[in-house]
């Protein structure tokens, strides 16, 4: 049996950028947030993880967001949600 892991850390990134100046994916995103789990399970089924202005169901075996809200709206076009686990955990 699988543990769902306490937190993640959703980093925000432009989805084509002709040139990051060197700088990695993970340092050029325009967003970051540690969620925490709620103990709920979201609307597509998979557990859902608040923080910092973001609520998402995230599938914790592949670390796929599977929903996602930013300030209480959808993700912005262009955008595009990673996932990771949090510097420290």
């Amino acid at each position: 049996m699988s543990t769902v892991p306490r937190r993640f850390e959703i980093l925000l990134v432009a989805e084509h950028v002709e040139d990051r100046g060197g700088a990695s994916v993970e340092d050029s995103a325009v967003r970051t947030a540690v969620v925490e789990a709620t103990g709920h399970t979201g609307s597509s089924g998979y557990p859902r993880y608040e923080g910092h202005g973001i609520a998402a169901d995230i599938d914790p075996e592949t670390r796929t967001v599977e929903a996602l809200l930013v300030d209480g709206r959808e993700l912005d076009y262009g955008l595009t949600a990673l996932v990771r686990t949090p510097p420290g955990s």
